[in-house]
């Protein structure tokens, strides 16, 4: 992985190549060109070259994307005995650069490296499309098993009406002379 440590406006900032970051507002218009030169350290894999302040000769191409503002701050200065409150807010102008390319000012790209980034690309995006089709093919199956139950579970039912249907409970009340009532329960099958 390729990677540089850029200092902007008094700050620093990591920058990968194809990603953004974002620093404060420069003077520079929508999708103008932008070389941050103060890279103070430079990595590319195993190779480590750190500044001393600066790396020589090597530069930071970017891309101005747009620019935005940051999210509201609030400032409030409060002393309770002098009855000092003071409100205050504050939001950063920021400018959002895309970083093109890490290396030596005029130094040209080599394809080789174009052409490995877009293979991993199109590996994730056939993965992804072969899980589809393990989905589809599990969804598929599932639905196979569910209609087995189904079939199953309406024979299980009718045997258990069948049963109900035969066996039937007659309650009879009887009185006896004292005035007590008596009952006594039947089952018959039919």
């Amino acid at each position: 992985m390729k990677y540089a440590i850029v200092e902007s406006g008094g700050k620093q900032y990591k920058a990968v190549e194809g990603e953004a970051i974002e620093v404060d507002r420069l003077p520079v218009e929508t999708g103008e060109k932008v070389g941050l030169e103060r890279v103070l350290m430079l990595v590319d894999g195993e190779d480590i070259t750190v500044g001393t302040p600066t790396v020589d000769g090597v530069q930071v191409s970017t891309t101005v994307k747009d620019h935005f503002k940051g999210p509201k701050l609030i400032i409030f200065k409060y002393s309770p005995k002098k009855r000092i409150r003071v409100k205050g807010g504050h939001r950063q102008q920021y400018t959002r650069l895309m970083v093109d390319a890490i290396g030596k000012s005029g130094e040209t790209r080599k394809e080789a490296k174009a052409k490995k980034a877009e293979t991993p690309a199109v590996e994730k995006a056939e993965a992804k499309v072969e899980k589809k089709v393990e989905k589809k093919e599990a969804t598929e199956k599932k639905p196979a098993a569910k209609e087995k139950k189904a079939e199953k579970a309406p024979a299980k039912k009718t045997e258990k009406a069948q049963a109900k249907k035969t066996t039937a409970k007659k309650t009879t009340t009887t009185s006896s002379p004292k005035g007590k009532k008596a009952s006594s329960t039947e089952t018959t099958k039919k």
